[in-house]
Parts: C-alpha cells; structure tokens; sequence
C-alpha cells in the first residue's frame, strides 16, 4: 500500500486504494449537487429558528447515548479520511512538490482522492446533525457554530463541482482537525473527562487550519500564469473570503474563551 509514483504517467496511483474506494464515482450527480446546496443551507437556517421556538418551554432532552455514538463515528470517518488523504498529500508532495498540490489536477482523478472528495462533500450534510444536538440539548448555539455549519456545506460543493486543485488541501486539513475534534466530543459525550488544555488545541488547530487554507489559496493565485495551472479569479476571491471570515471569527472565539477570562481573573486579583 502507498506506492509512490507518478499519477500523470499512467502507472500505479500516487496511493494504492482499497477495493471499497474503487466504487463508481458519483461526480456527475454531485456537480448537479452544487445547486441544491443554497437550499439545503437555507433549511438549514430556518430549522434552527423552529428549533429553538420549539424547545423555548420545554426541557432539554438528555440524548447521551445518541451524542456519543454519533460522535463516535464521526470520529472514526474523519480519522480514516485523515489518514488516506493525508497520505496521498504527503506522497504527492514527495513525488512531485507543494505547487503540484495546489495548482494542477490531475490527482483529483486518482482513486483515494476521488473517493474521500464525494464523501467530504455529503459529510457536510451529515454534520448538520450536532447542530440538532446542540439545540435538542438545549446548549448555547454560537454564531461561528451555524455560519461554519452552512458556509461550509456551500463552500465544498463549489469546490468540488469546479474542481479546485487546492481543494485537495481543504478536505486534508479539515479531516485531521475533525478527526481530533469528534475524539474531543465522543469523550465529553461519554463523560469522559478529556485533559484541559484539549478543547484550546482544537481550536488552535481551526485558527491554523484557516490560515494555511488562506496561504493555499494565496500561493494558488500567485502561480496562476503558469502553464496547467487551473486556479481562476473567482476561485481565488470565494476561496479567501471564506478563510478569512473562519479565521477572524476562529481567533475571537479562542479569545473570549480562553484569553479573556484569565485577563479578567488578573485584572481583579489586583
């Protein structure tokens, strides 16, 4: 497994994939896909409104076994996502070199990239979920959660219906946080007590995860003239606009969380 070789001379594949990520790719429905996907935000959106109204005059529902179950195989999905494109990544890095990963797409045809690029797509509708979660438990529901939650979704499907090379850094990245962050929440769900420092890791981890996505996106644009290089103006601007809002909102939330309240505890000890 993991052969390394060159995915643009037609022998084997950068990564070997397994039998189950040979399945029949499922490209042309979800380019279609791209559509839907301001409706179903938009469902989204309002879903959270009736929520909320619905469960103003009752109590909030336990649901510990269904959280960390849910959790659970999130985790385990966005771990072994982690581990294959992860692995592709670096092998493409090594074979080839950090502009190939970003500006050209031949590996979006390869087999493992293919595969976990359909699945990180309708995962985005699946995570939905901890949003019903939050609501149904009756836990504050923060600004970043929802706009996260929904850009994303649309984000995604941009990026894979126009097949953005850099794209395949996004859905890295992302299953690596994911895979350390639903860990953190199958814990918490099982009453587990994670280590104290573990939720600030998560979200330094988001903060870098959208600065690299920004640098990604920066360094596409910047080898844009260069022949075979697909990154086009609209890709760059969408692209930018969705890190940097992540990154801004990602860096006040670790602020007021974790900075502020100890700036407060000093400012009275004094």
């Amino acid at each position: 497994m993991g052969t390394v070789m060159n995915a643009s001379d037609g022998k084997e594949p950068l990564l070997q994939p397994y039998n189950f990520e040979l399945l029949e790719d499922p490209r042309p429905f979800l380019e279609e896909y791209w559509t839907a996907s301001f409706p179903i935000a938009l469902i989204y959106l309002l879903l959270i409104f009736v929520g909320h109204n619905y469960m103003k005059a009752r109590k909030g529902f336990n649901l510990q076994v269904p959280l960390t179950l849910w959790s659970f195989c999130l985790a385990v999905f966005s771990i072994l996502g982690a581990v294959r494109t992860w692995g592709f990544m670096g092998n493409l890095i090594h074979r080839h070199s950090l502009k190939h990963t970003v500006c050209f797409t031949t590996s979006l045809h390869e087999s493992v990239v293919k595969f976990w690029s359909w699945l990180f797509v309708l995962s985005k509708i699946i995570e939905l979920g901890d949003t019903a979660f939050i609501i149904l438990r009756k836990r504050p529901l923060i600004f970043v959660h929802w706009y996260h939650h929904s850009t994303v979704l649309v984000f995604t499907s941009f990026g894979y219906k126009n097949k953005v090379p850099a794209g395949g850094w996004f859905m890295t990245m992302n299953y690596g946080v994911h895979a350390i962050m639903y860990t953190y929440y199958t814990l918490r769900a099982a009453q587990v007590k994670p280590p104290r420092w573990f939720p600030r890791l998560i979200t330094s981890l988001q903060i870098l995860q959208m600065f690299m996505g920004a640098t990604v996106v920066i360094l596409a644009y910047t080898w844009r003239q260069e022949q075979g290089c697909h990154t086009t103006t609209e890709q760059f601007f969408w692209s930018l606009m969705v890190y940097i809002t992540y990154f801004i909102l990602f860096a006040n939330f670790f602020y007021k969380t974790y900075v502020m309240p100890k700036v407060k505890a000093k400012t009275k000890s004094e």
